[in-house]
């Protein structure tokens, strides 16, 4: 009777006495101790509530119930649809709201609804990957900023893939430290990109020069990438490389001779039909026809095979003791007479500039060392 009373009363009364009515009548429900029709009768004028032509009565509803467990579900999904300035309160705080609703309303919504729930506490996986699939680079930046939603490696994969282009999106990608290695070329790729394309670098570099500078920089991350990632994300990597025709015989040799070879080995795997054990068996112990066989059948051509035999047999005698650059050189003696503009040539040329960064690369690292200890 109170509520049919209630009912009768908010019928004329002015909208700032129906917002405070709205708000108590809330609270009463989720904290007074009601008898169960008393409780069901209060949900239902909650519920007529929804439809009162001002929006202050919504909102009134909307802050009383946003931060309960308890709250109705219904009222709240409602609630969570409703004019921007009212759905911002539950959207960013209601429990009461699921990974599947905020899908649901990531979807549904407009920019405005999908930047609430990306910048949600404690957001789920579910709700990030919707954001990540559709949201514009507002949404994405506020899901990268939000450092307690759960973001998966695929999702993030989706947004390196979508902004990479972007330099604040590749900023906040770059930072998180669950970026998987294929998303870190990804964005390596698009600052190649960027910079290829500026028109500084396009007045002082010839064209060719550009591409063969922004390939060789792709090889030399991918191979830093595989360097530093855990074991799980190298087939990812791998695979990625191989869908953008990004596993060349340059980057083949540069792994290899680099001494990643859980990396090498993976390539291989991915581009023949063969078990993985076996694969590293033969790369282990194999003997040289089986070796050859095996590169041959990877795609790798029969005028350069012969360099990637020798690089296998030189990897097993330097494992224990060699470094990166003793494989360069013992493949420079031992093709380095070849003619320069042979296929197997312009590789040795390729392997004698990696072996001159390597030793660049140590002789920065040694300075490094005794200016430290200086």
């Amino acid at each position: 009777m109170i509520v049919q009373a209630f009912l009768r009363w908010a019928e004329t009364a002015r909208t700032s006495d129906r917002s405070r009515a709205a708000g108590a009548l809330a609270r009463a429900y989720l904290q007074s101790d009601m008898g169960s029709e008393e409780h069901r009768a209060a949900g239902m004028a909650m519920t007529y509530l929804l439809d009162d032509p001002s929006p202050k009565v919504r909102l009134a509803l909307a802050e009383a119930l946003a931060l309960s467990p308890e709250a109705p579900r219904a009222i709240v999904l409602a609630l969570a649809e409703d004019q921007p300035e009212i759905a911002c309160t539950v959207i960013a705080m209601s429990p009461v709201l699921r990974d599947a609703d905020l899908v649901d309303l990531a979807g549904r919504g407009h920019a405005f609804t999908r930047g609430l729930i990306a910048a949600r506490p404690g957001l789920g996986r579910s709700a990030a990957a919707a954001i990540a699939e559709i949201g514009e680079e507002a949404e994405i930046g506020l899901l990268l900023e939000n450092e307690t939603a759960s973001i998966s490696r695929l999702s993030l994969r989706r947004m390196a893939e979508r902004f990479g282009h972007v330099a604040g999106i590749r900023h906040l990608l770059l930072q998180n430290g669950s970026l998987p290695g294929d998303a870190r070329h990804i964005l390596v790729a698009q600052i190649s990109a960027a910079l290829a394309g500026s028109g500084l670098i396009q007045a002082t570099i010839s064209r060719g020069r550009i591409e063969v500078l922004t390939r060789e920089a792709g090889d030399e991350a991918a191979i830093a990438i595989a360097g530093s990632v855990s074991h799980d994300e190298i087939e990812p990597l791998v695979e990625h490389l191989r869908v953008t025709n990004r596993l060349t015989p340059a980057l083949l040799i540069h792994a290899l001779c680099g001494g990643k070879v859980d990396f090498f080995a993976c390539a291989i795997v991915s581009l023949v039909n063969l078990d993985e054990r076996r694969v590293r068996a033969i790369l282990a112990t194999g003997r040289i026809h089986a070796v050859r066989a095996l590169f041959e059948a990877a795609g790798i051509g029969r005028d350069i095979v012969a360099v990637f035999v020798e690089a296998v047999f030189q990897w097993r005698r330097m494992a224990a003791h060699g470094g990166p650059e003793t494989c360069y050189l013992a493949l420079i003696e031992a093709f380095g007479s070849r003619e320069s503009g042979t296929p197997i040539g312009e590789l040795i040329e390729m392997i004698e500039q990696l072996h001159r960064s390597e030793l660049r690369r140590h002789a920065r690292s040694y300075a490094s060392d005794i200016s430290l200890v200086a």
